[in-house]
């Protein structure tokens, strides 16, 4: 970790730090209420579970962000969220938001209610370089529904893969810097926040149960599951990256290298044998891992072609091997991500997207898929000036069959009002990633307000 946290600095030294200069004059001409603007999104979904007959969620959350501008083009902005549930069946109870870094937890008010500070960052340019500190999200992938380079900020997955991304990306404490150097832009992170990937608890509407994500026991074995064993080092545990980007001969190029903790805890198993019968205990602690990878995109008429591809050092995969000590195996991953974005037909959008993972060590005994491939669909098509969008999106793995389909009507009322309704179809292997969710089939409806 000194490595990466010295590389860093002395990558941060090819930016020149020209002084910030203020135009005091111009500054304090300017009122109070010339300096701060106020918005907010009012934003209600009902969700109704017509496999299991069960209300999902009715959820109401109330979005303010305030922007400041305080001198010299330095800006502040401010996100909250209050979010209320009236059936507590995505996160049952109180959670204990073990995998949060503390000063990013959420204030939780009884089992249906919680307040959350979910950006605040300041934007400092000086010179060509650009600065932003605080709280706030890095989107280094653009892939749809699942994610290749996009690692930077861990997911909540209380919805499973159902959110936007940009409502399910967990904002982190961060330092990002912008330095362009000729026709290339460099970017440098360190992410003191060691916050991780939010995972329903057991009983929640999308518990993960497949056996390639969550370890089954056997018939008569009693399970003890131990505390997540956290990083606990500032800046030894911190997360850095860098992202080199450019655009040469019509192609936007990147290349991208992220030192982190993986996201998910691996669930290292013992075997113990007791008077009242075999016993397992799993200790789950997260892992160092290196991601190295790239994205390319261009624009050919009406097609637009574009990719991701991150390889991963030390990622942890369950195995049901007889001869396995503790239950995991180590093994670097390849992923990556082919896209094809088509406009030719008026107002419509076909896009299709062919991932793959390959899991590049050998082990006999690997729960999970050692090449998974999975594709998605989507078909959108605007009418009335675009106001009125319909767009179903398909998700399809190849490896066990089992898949997702999402149609959904969005109508913008006016600009600042928007409404949809919408079906989430699973369908498959149970011990696939979208089977397992098979009996969670739901309708939903909701509607957005711009204050």
């Amino acid at each position: 970790m000194a490595f990466g946290i010295s590389l860093f600095w002395q990558l941060s030294a090819v930016a020149e730090e020209p002084e910030i200069q203020v135009d005091e004059q111009y500054e304090d001409s300017r009122t109070l209420s010339d300096r701060i603007s106020f918005s907010a999104l009012l934003n209600a979904e009902w969700a109704y579970g017509y496999s299991e007959n069960r209300h999902q969620k009715m959820e109401v959350y109330l979005e303010p962000e305030v922007e400041i501008d305080l001198f010299s083009d330095i800006r502040l902005t401010g996100i909250a969220r209050l979010r209320g549930d009236g059936y507590d069946r995505l996160e049952p109870g109180k959670p204990d938001q073990d995998e949060i870094w503390k000063p990013s937890r959420r204030l939780i008010i009884g089992d249906h209610t919680d307040i959350e500070l979910r950006e605040l960052y300041l934007e400092i340019p000086f010179g060509d370089n650009y600065l932003t500190l605080g709280k706030q999200q890095i989107v280094w992938g653009k892939a749809d529904g699942l994610k290749v380079l996009d690692v930077v900020n861990p997911q909540d997955f209380r919805e499973f893969i159902l959110d936007d991304f940009d409502d399910s990306r967990i904002p982190l404490w961060t330092m990002n810097l912008e330095v362009p150097i000729s026709a290339v832009l460099l970017q440098l992170l360190w992410i003191p926040d060691r916050t991780y990937h939010n995972t329903p608890d057991s009983g929640a509407v999308y518990e993960f149960t497949a056996p390639f994500i969550v370890p089954v026991a056997p018939p008569g074995v009693l399970v003890d599951l131990q505390d997540v064993e956290r990083p606990d080092r500032f800046f030894a545990d911190s997360d850095v990256g860098i992202r080199l980007t450019t655009f040469w001969k019509g192609w936007d190029l990147s290349a991208n290298y992220f030192y982190h903790f993986d996201d998910r805890p691996v669930l290292f198993q013992s075997l113990s044998i007791t008077p009242t019968g075999p016993f397992v205990t799993i200790e789950p602690r997260y892992q160092r891992s290196h991601m190295i990878g790239g994205t390319f995109s261009n624009v050919f008429g009406d097609l637009t072609l574009r990719g991701e591809l991150g390889y991963f050092t030390d990622r942890y995969f369950i195995t049901n091997s007889p001869t396995d000590a503790d239950g995991v195996f180590a093994s670097d991953e390849l992923s990556y991500v082919l896209g094809f974005d088509w406009f030719g037909f008026e107002d419509s959008l076909v896009s299709f997207q062919f991932f793959q993972s390959w899991v590049t060590d050998d082990e006999s005994g690997i729960v999970r898929n050692e090449l998974d491939t999975t594709t998605t669909l989507l078909l959108r098509h605007d009418f009335m000036n675009e106001t009125l969008v319909t767009e179903i999106l398909w998700l399809q793995n190849i490896n066990n069959g089992d898949g997702m389909v999402r149609p959904k009507l969005s109508y913008e009322i006016n600009d600042s009002v928007k409404v949809w309704a919408g079906l989430d179809i699973f369908y498959g292997d149970r011990e696939g990633l979208f089977g397992q969710f098979q009996n969670n089939d739901r309708f939903i409806v909701g509607f957005e307000w711009g204050l």
